[in-house]
C-alpha cells in the first residue's frame, strides 16, 4: 500500500484520480448535503496500483481489478 494524500470534503480531489473515482466522490459529497462535514477529510491510498479513497465516516471508494468503481457505505 502506498499513501497518497488527504483533502477536505468539498475541495478538489487529486488530479491523478480517474474520472470515475472523482465522479463517485462528488456523488458521496452530494448525499452529505446538510451534514456538517467541515472537519471531514478524504484519504487517498494506492493498493496494487489502484486508488482507494476513504472518508472519515468510513465510506470507501475502490477501483476493482476489472476497473469497476464501487462505493462502500459504513456499517451503521
Amino acid at each position: 500500500m502506498q499513501l497518497g494524500t488527504r483533502w477536505s470534503v468539498g475541495d478538489e480531489p487529486p488530479a491523478r484520480l480517474p474520472d470515475a473515482v472523482t465522479s463517485a466522490i462528488g456523488g458521496v459529497e452530494a448525499e452529505l448535503a446538510g451534514v456538517d462535514t467541515s472537519q471531514w477529510r478524504w484519504t487517498l491510498t494506492w493498493l496494487e496500483g489502484r486508488p482507494v479513497v476513504e472518508l472519515d465516516d468510513g465510506t470507501t471508494i475502490r477501483v476493482g481489478h476489472d476497473g469497476v468503481v464501487t462505493v462502500e457505505e459504513p456499517s451503521q
